[in-house]
């Protein structure tokens, strides 16, 4: 494995002390600043490579390594070789360690190497396998980088311990930070935390990088990511950008995985020890180690905190807040069956007629629904939870439902007795003397429709005859306007009768 370029040079210096300049050993290891039994074990080297001063000078740092250490390394050369790329792949996982791995790959091959030489041969294979990587310049409000701890915090909730998500944003410019704890990882966890994340910093980047998480991105792709409805509806109203990292790019979101990792130092294995007996209790902690986080001084040689930083070149270059705060809810696509009304959560809600048979887009809150057609918004509801049960605007009716839906015994009543007192009273006992109310309403609205024909006062004497002869029935108050119409005989009291009438014999007839 490679020396460290310090060493590379401190051989360098050991070998044109002792061969350029001649000094003694001890000479030599005072004035390249070694051990005296590691300047003897350098020029040993030199002197088994046939190695002078001269010819050591004009090689280069790798050379001079390979020439002076490579032959000692492969003394073993029959020694089975790690899988190194596996080696990493499986330290990704959880709880995964180097120690095990170790173990794991003796036991395969008991002659491999030992522990040291395991651990030092592969973090020199990571620095010669992986990529250089590009440093990132982050602007004042441009970026805040969104994702959720590993770690989790227990909370116990009616006695029972449940494990609280962490949710972590963070400017990368300033490295301004935001937590907060939720039960899951949910569209109204993931949309909420948004919102409040937004609420504390007190503005808008002009971009957000989230993971790839279903919640906020349906389908992941590095060219044409597909966005979550919901998800998009708040980018929009906060007038952000959504640029998700690449699908196992951890560096694309460098700043969140750092702060993610500075949140569970900090904030969350502090709080290890603690009991929260609710979700705003352990949010309360929280914010307090959030807050001594950000004002916590930088480590030298930087000077001041994320606090003082983000309050000096930061704040000014966020977008401000909307004037209302997001809406969170979710959408749906619902069809409107044939009685105008779409379902719901296992509730059912109106449309206006002329929708019947159209996929609608619906968006859901904790308490309304709104329904939506080619962007317009065309019905709102109240929420119900009531299961299996209808919530209906009368406006979004046929006309012939509209009137059908008027015919209620109460709305009945309150139209005749518009009418007259007389009249009122008449319906009310038509209505109760019928078996079924749709009996009486059919009767009913046979009485109110004379009032169109005969007019209202007619209507109002034949009632008071009606009432007077005990008789209740739209045909019977028909059947006495017709013969009004025909010869005034409403005019009369109820106790004269129906007067002169051609029909009648009289008494004369009989003598």
């Amino acid at each position: 494995m490679p020396r460290p370029r310090m060493a590379m040079r401190r051989i360098k210096e050991v070998l044109r002390l002792k061969h350029a300049l001649g000094l003694s050993d001890v000479a030599v290891a005072q004035g390249a600043k070694v051990a005296r039994s590691t300047a003897k074990e350098y020029l040993d080297r030199a002197a088994a490579a046939g190695l002078s001063w001269a010819a050591a000078e004009e090689l280069s740092e790798e050379e001079l390594d390979r020439r002076l250490f490579v032959t000692a390394d492969r003394r073993d050369p029959d020694r089975p070789m790690p899988d190194w790329e596996e080696v990493e792949k499986e330290l990704r996982g959880r709880g995964v360690t180097l120690s095990l791995l170790w173990r794991e790959y003796l036991d395969r091959a008991p002659e491999g190497y030992r522990y040291t030489q395991f651990c030092g041969r592969f973090h020199a294979w990571q620095q010669h396998a992986r990529p250089p990587t590009m440093r990132q310049l982050h602007r004042a409000g441009e970026t805040l980088e969104v994702d959720y701890a590993g770690m989790t915090l227990a909370v116990i909730e009616a006695g029972v311990v449940r494990a609280a998500q962490i949710f972590v944003a963070c400017l990368p410019c300033s490295d301004l930070t935001y937590a907060e704890a939720s039960w899951g990882q949910a569209q109204d966890d993931w949309l909420g935390a948004h919102v409040r994340a937004f609420a504390y910093i007190g503005g808008c980047a002009a971009k957000l990088v989230p993971d790839n998480l279903k919640t906020g991105i349906t389908d992941a792709s590095y060219w044409d990511p597909v966005l979550n409805r919901s998800y998009h509806e708040l980018a929009r109203h906060y007038g952000v950008a959504i640029v998700p990292a690449r699908v196992r790019r951890p560096r694309d979101k460098a700043s969140a995985e750092n702060a993610v990792r500075l949140v569970e130092m900090w904030v969350l294995a502090p709080l290890r020890h603690r009991q929260f007996f609710s979700l705003t209790e352990a949010n309360a902690a929280i914010a307090e180690k959030i807050e001594d986080w950000n004002n916590r001084p930088f480590a030298p040689p930087r000077e001041g905190s994320r606090r003082s930083l983000f309050e000096a070149i930061e704040r000014a270059k966020l977008k401000p807040l909307p004037k209302t705060p997001f809406v969170i809810g979710r959408w749906l696509v619902a069809r409107v069956n044939i009685d105008y009304h779409l379902a719901v959560d296992d509730h059912f809600y109106s449309v206006p007629h002329a929708l019947v048979h159209r996929r609608l887009d619906v968006f859901l809150t904790a308490s309304a629904v709104a329904v939506f057609h080619r962007g317009e918004r065309v019905a709102s509801h109240i929420r119900s939870a009531a299961k299996a049960h209808h919530t209906t605007v009368h406006e979004h009716m046929p006309p012939a439902h509209q009137a059908m839906a008027k015919r209620t015994p109460d709305k009945l009543r309150a139209d005749a007795a518009a009418l007259s007192e007389t009249i009122g009273i008449y319906v009310d006992r038509l209505l109760d003397a019928r078996e079924h109310p749709e009996q009486g309403v059919r009767a009913c609205l046979g009485v109110l429709r004379l009032a169109g024909a005969y007019g209202k006062d007619r209507l109002e004497l034949a009632c008071e005859r009606a009432l007077a002869a005990g008789v209740l029935s739209s045909r019977y108050l028909e059947r006495l306007l017709k013969a009004d119409r025909q010869h005034a005989c409403l005019d009369a009291g109820a106790e004269d009768g129906l007067g002169p009438h051609g029909n009648l014999r009289g008494s004369a007839y009989y003598s």
